[in-house]
């Protein structure tokens, strides 16, 4: 069983990617396979648009994210992060969520059978950004509510969730809740 996260954050060390690592060690102490994949350490362009991309073999664009849609589709389970960037997802994660239409383009769907979702903010835009999160995984590969976890809190500064004990206790919570549903598929 393997869990992959997709952080969306442009900061590889900022409190949403600290938040998955400890929702991953959580998944990891009950056995469960984790990698992570910080987007904003590789070339992901946005979705060009092609009306005939379903007729090509694959995306006309050279960037990462064909293996990274590969990963994200094997994944027994799936985690998706995001700060909350102007009232919702980072550019990032929204290039990630578009360039999904390949897969929809081709029939593609994930094999998870189970989610998370791990949103920090600094202030408004938890709800918003969660919401389209979660109507992206539904069109995905419609994950039922009760095999979706979310995580949410605030977080401001860079290296704040580090002080923040209860949210990192609910993370490490959140990777045991996932590893379990893993198990009940």
């Amino acid at each position: 069983m393997k869990v992959v996260a997709i952080v969306g954050s442009p900061r590889p060390k900022g409190n949403t990617s600290l938040l998955v690592d400890e929702v991953l060690k959580g998944a990891a102490e009950y056995g469960v396979e984790t990698e992570k994949i910080v987007l904003g350490e590789y070339k992901v362009g946005p979705c060009l648009g092609h009306d005939n991309c379903s007729s090509f073999a694959k995306c006309k664009q050279d960037d990462d994210v064909p293996w990274i849609l590969e990963k994200y589709c094997q994944a027994d389970g799936v985690i998706l992060g995001s700060p909350v960037y102007y009232y919702n997802m980072t550019a990032q994660m929204k290039a990630f969520v578009d360039r999904n239409y390949f897969l929809y383009r081709h029939n593609i769907t994930p094999k998870a059978t189970c989610a998370g979702l791990v949103v920090l903010g600094g202030g408004a835009g938890l709800d918003h950004t969660v919401r389209a999160l979660r109507r992206f995984l539904k069109l995905s590969f419609d994950v039922p509510d009760e095999r979706l976890v979310t995580l949410t809190g605030y977080a401001s500064k860079v290296g704040d969730v580090k002080d923040k004990q209860l949210l990192l206790a609910e993370a490490q919570k959140m990777g045991k809740r996932l590893a379990e549903l893993l198990t009940q598929k």
